[in-house]
């Protein structure tokens, strides 16, 4: 067993680390199995990094998400740095931060929705969507594909589907790049506070006067006499909101960045857009939206690879590490839309993979698709290294990504 590093390695979120997370990555998987890092926020957390390693542990019900748990977790680590920070509206629950069996039954009672059978029905919708914003983006002068359209598409989409209304889609942005910043958590707090306000003002009105939205729905559904309590009912309502954009934004613009690097697969896909379902698991495999899953804890000691971690530490689990792990991978960082990616942990793996990981594939085939057929030559319109990326601990995306749309 290695032994236990003294200090913990400082997670420093800059703009090169934000550019190219691969090469520290690849470092903490040389380094061992788990690697114990100081998180921008202050918080102390074991980095997991290693293909194996990362998809056992994703399975491994001694690394719990029980919300209550992980906020005394951070509340006592911050204690000891003589910081106190207001944690009631961080980890609401909803099925993403529990365990089973309430995380079964929360599951269950939101799964139908998300069904391959449902969500194929929205394709027609997806589509209309993705044409009306194309036809609104310049081809005059650089166009930000974020800001117009990899955020607009899913964003429109996930309201439209739990009836929330577009018109705080800025207000949407800012609190979600606040929640999963991994910057202050005064600022998080602040940011979740007024996001919950917001939702469940709209709960309240779904409660008076009920409409067929997903929304409604959930306010109103029984199975076998369950019901979401008032604190699921919020914590499920914005966990939907955030997570039914947030992938499938860093999936359009990491693709079409990634493709546009690599012209000879632009030219591939152009070539033979049979390949584009395949294409969308690549290129979620090498540009991976969610770089670190989302806070588990040991419930007791756990030995990950050669490395054991004490009971009640925090964990983070490397997808996008393991996605790019070469003992896993050939030749990880070089993006082929022909190859078979199958088993990539982009979207996760076990009781918690991605509810919506039918829909985000849905709009990131269509998106790319009709970017790429109807605009052949679009190039970028600013070097990769002039690139801003999210300062976020556990989202891997742009902040804009301009481009000349080339017909």
């Amino acid at each position: 067993m290695n032994a236990t590093p003294a200090e913990p390695l400082s997670l420093v979120i800059n703009p090169d680390y934000l550019r190219d997370p691969h090469t520290v990555h690849a470092r903490l998987r040389a380094s061992g199995s788990a690697y114990p890092l100081l998180l921008p926020n202050g918080t102390r957390a074991w980095v997991v990094t290693r293909y194996g390693d990362v998809r056992a542990a994703l399975t491994d019900p001694r690394l719990a998400k029980d919300a209550v748990q992980v906020r005394e977790i951070i509340a006592r680590q911050l204690a000891e740095t003589g910081q106190r920070v207001q944690m009631s509206h961080l980890f609401p629950r909803h099925m993403l931060n529990g365990d089973p069996p309430d995380h079964s039954r929360l599951r269950r009672l939101v799964a139908k929705p998300f069904t391959q059978r449902r969500i194929q029905q929205l394709r027609p919708r997806v589509l209309e969507i993705t044409e009306d914003l194309l036809d609104a983006m310049p081809t005059d002068r650089p166009a930000d594909l974020i800001g117009s359209f990899a955020f607009q598409l899913p964003i429109t989409v996930i309201c439209e589907l739990l009836g929330v209304p577009l018109e705080r889609q800025a207000d949407f942005r800012r609190w979600t790049g606040t929640l999963l910043g991994g910057g202050h958590l005064a600022a998080v707090e602040k940011a979740a506070r007024e996001l919950n306000g917001y939702m469940a003002e709209l709960i309240a009105a779904k409660r008076a006067r009920p409409a067929d939205d997903l929304l409604s729905s959930l306010v109103h559904v029984d199975e076998a006499g369950d019901q979401l309590t008032e604190e699921e009912l919020l914590g499920t309502a914005v966990l939907l909101l955030i997570a039914g954009h947030e992938t499938t934004v860093n999936l359009i613009g990491n693709g079409v960045l990634a493709l546009l690097c690599a012209p000879d697969q632009w030219e591939l896909l152009r070539g033979d857009m049979t390949l584009l379902p395949q294409a969308v698991e690549e290129l979620l495999r090498y540009g991976s939206p969610v770089r670190l899953a989302t806070y588990r804890y040991t419930t007791e000691p756990v030995r990950i690879g050669d490395t054991v971690i004490p009971e009640g530490e925090l964990v983070l689990l490397g997808l996008g590490s393991a996605n790019r792990d070469p003992d896993q991978f050939d030749e990880p960082h070089l993006l082929d839309v022909s190859r078979s990616a199958g088993g990539h942990l982009a979207l996760g793996h076990g009781i918690h993979y991605c509810l919506g990981a039918p829909l985000a594939r849905l709009e990131g085939e269509v998106a790319i698709g009709r970017l790429i057929e109807r605009f052949p030559r679009t190039r970028l319109a600013a070097s990769p290294e002039q690139l801003r990326w999210r300062e976020s601990v556990i989202m891997q995306g742009m902040e804009e990504l301009p481009v000349h749309l080339r017909p």
